[in-house]
């Protein structure tokens, strides 16, 4: 569950983070890193590729920058994992629902 989320700062199950990260049912990857900051290409979301949740909620930042790849976006669709990309508010706020009803990873952008 996200606790709490501003510019810059997640707090996951009570624990802070200061660097993008990706919320799995079981763990949170902190330093979520991606090929190009601003875009996230397969090698960014392999692992959740492998796990297949139902859901991918995708934070894009507080603006809205960070964009997926159409070939990204694709190839979670062939696998039948729907994705949910708003704004890192929004997808904070989606994330905290849909996460005890359905399988569900969340790829946080925190900053823009």
């Amino acid at each position: 569950m996200i606790d709490f989320y501003r510019f810059g700062e997640i707090t996951v199950d009570g624990k802070k983070y200061h660097s993008d990260v990706i919320i799995y049912p079981d763990h949170v990857e902190a330093d979520w890193g991606r090929k190009d900051c601003h875009q996230v290409c397969l090698n960014d979301v392999e692992e959740i590729l492998h796990l297949k949740p139902d859901v991918l909620v995708l934070g894009t930042g507080r603006p809205g920058l960070v964009q997926m790849l159409p070939e990204t976006l694709r190839k979670l669709e062939d696998l039948s994992i729907k994705v949910i990309a708003r704004d890192t508010i929004e997808a904070c706020r989606i994330y905290n629902q849909i996460c005890s009803s359905q399988r569900a990873v969340a790829a946080i952008h925190l900053t823009c």
